[in-house]
């Protein structure tokens, strides 16, 4: 890398473009620059603005851009727009099949949203390389700018070049009666009691205050960084779970995300509701208004271990931990992990019953109960009558080409395709069976099946849930309210004093922000000095501006 040396004989690396002893210019572009632009990182050279030869410069470079991290935040903030405009697979119905439900919902669109993988944005590999991007521009744009910085901080020099010193927009020249040294040190006693830290050398003096808030913007993205490790953690099995438990009454099922470690047995479901009678004091009004209100609803589970060294799958043995109400509000929680009451279904049906009957005498031939989750291939109903089970239609959706179809394996509309045999008829007849609907499709037949009962039971349904991240994330969050107040409410000022040869002083002045305070600071140093204040040169300019255009009005009125 070429070096640059200063007429100072400081030696400065390629790319620096106010000399790190003096600061005087070492470009023809720093020469023309604003002094806001160039003092932004005290003119020091970034790794993007001097190496750009390798496929690694090109990379670093590409990613340290402000303008390509606004685009990347651009466009994930869009995609993440697109994904609320269907809703995402977590909440369509859990037993239809995603590639199948947005086609037939909602067309060709539904399709292309599946195919571009907006169905699951949030678990999708493009949406996890935009975050990862986002956060690789981040990390790259603050290292190529706060290293530098830092450095050039940290090793600043107290005695300054003209040149530097008449760029700044804070500048005078003064001529002084009294001895410079004199000025100079009621000057930096003055700016000790606004807690600036002041450094002298060789007669010249810099006053400085706030450094810290320079480091604002670099924390608040540290921040931004950690919630984008805490957001990608979530994706790591074992970090995080969200998952949906829809348990039977009496059922015992692995709680998703424990490697089945966990079992969760349902006891029993209550779904109790205020009612007028007893209730009519408080919500009477209400419950006329808007009908039943809801009281409570409420699971109440046991918890089960699977024993060590018990293989995976086998459920013969699990050991009791703890049994525990789980309610809308509180949940049941136990390592790491809490289940939330969410939803529920009523009555749903479980087993139904049947009688075998003579058509002609409605002579009852025996009865069978038919397990709508568990179904048998044959129930025998005495030495000489059985029925078999064909066909089992768990929720039946009427017939397709004279097929009999389900909608889903849910059993909300149950129907069966049965086969009868008995003495009379041993080749056996054929029957359908639906609620509120019986066929026999090849004939009349000799028996008949009738209901005779029906079993209900309630489903409860739980959200499973597991956050290991949320700790990072607030963290994260946390360090980013930091650096944003950091930066938000404290600035980086600066007092330059250098002595001349012909013994005029120089005082120059610059800050990152918040001009007023530092003039407010300036106003309060130089009190008493005999000295003026230093001039704001960009403020008597815009007021030259504003008075030369009252004139120009003035003038322009005695014209007309």
């Amino acid at each position: 890398m070429n070096e640059i040396t200063c007429k100072c004989g400081h030696v400065n690396p390629e790319g620096t473009e106010l000399c790190l002893s003096c600061g005087r210019a070492l470009t023809a572009d720093a020469e023309t620059k604003k002094t806001s632009d160039v003092m932004r990182y005290e003119g020091m050279a970034r790794r993007s603005q001097t190496y750009k030869m390798s496929v690694i410069d090109k990379v670093w470079n590409f990613f340290s851009s402000v303008k390509v991290g606004v685009w990347l935040i651009f466009i994930t903030l869009a995609a993440s727009a697109i994904g609320t405009i269907f809703p995402q697979v977590i909440f369509i119905p859990p037993l239809e099949p995603p590639e199948v439900y947005y086609e037939d919902r909602y067309g060709f669109a539904g399709k292309i949203y599946y195919v571009l993988g907006f169905h699951d944005l949030y678990n999708s590999w493009w949406y996890l390389l935009l975050i990862a991007a986002i956060g690789t521009s981040i990390i790259i744009a603050s290292l190529d700018r706060v290293v530098p910085l830092y450095k050039a901080l940290k090793n600043q020099r107290v005695n300054r070049h003209v040149s530097f010193m008449k760029r700044q927009r804070v500048f005078t020249e003064y001529t002084v009666q009294q001895p410079a040294e004199k000025v100079i040190a009621s000057i930096g006693d003055n700016l000790k009691k606004r807690r600036y830290r002041i450094r002298e050398e060789d007669g010249h003096l810099l006053a400085e205050k706030g450094r810290f808030a320079r480091w604002g913007p670099y924390v608040n993205h540290t921040g931004l960084i950690i919630f984008l490790i805490g957001g990608m953690l979530r994706f790591v099995p074992g970090m995080y779970v969200d998952e949906v438990l829809w348990i039977r009454e009496g059922d015992t099922m692995p709680i998703p995300g424990t490697k089945q470690e966990y079992f969760l047995k349902n006891d029993g479901f209550t779904a109790e509701q205020y009612t007028a009678e007893e209730d009519s004091e408080v919500f009477g009004e209400t419950i006329n208004r808007v009908g039943a209100i809801a009281k409570n609803f409420q699971t109440d589970a046991t918890l089960l271990k699977r024993e060590e060294g018990t293989a995976i799958g086998d459920e013969s043995k699990l050991t009791e931990v703890e049994s525990h109400p789980i309610q809308v509000n509180q949940p049941f929680k136990f390592d790491n992990f809490a289940l939330y009451q969410v939803d529920y279904r009523q009555d749903e049906i479980r087993s139904m019953s049947f009688d075998m009957v003579n058509k002609e005498t409605e002579e009852a031939l025996g009865s069978f109960e038919v397990d709508l989750f568990q179904p048998e291939d044959e129930y025998k109903l005495d030495d000489e009558h059985r029925v078999e089970l064909m066909n089992f239609y768990p929720d039946f959706s009427g017939f397709e080409d004279g097929e009999p179809q389900t909608a889903s394996p849910v059993p909300n509309n149950p129907a069966f395709l049965f086969k009868l045999y008995s003495p009379e008829k041993p080749d056996g007849e054929v029957a359908f069976i639906a609620i509120q609907e019986s066929l026999e499709p090849l004939g009349e037949n000799e028996f008949a099946l009738k209901f005779s009962g029906i079993e209900t039971r309630d489903v409860s349904g739980l959200t499973v849930r597991k956050d290991l991240t949320l700790w990072i994330l607030g963290l994260g969050g946390a360090i980013f309210m930091i650096g944003v107040i950091q930066g938000a409410y404290w600035n980086h000022r600066r007092l330059w004093l250098k002595r001349t040869e012909d013994g005029k002083l120089l005082a120059a002045g610059h800050t990152n922000k918040n001009w007023f305070g530092l003039r407010k600071d300036l106003e309060y140093a130089f009190n008493g000095t005999g000295l003026a204040q230093p001039k704001d040169h960009m403020e008597e300019n815009l007021n030259k501006k504003a008075s030369g255009d009252v004139k120009e009005e003035k003038n322009n009125d005695t014209t007309s």
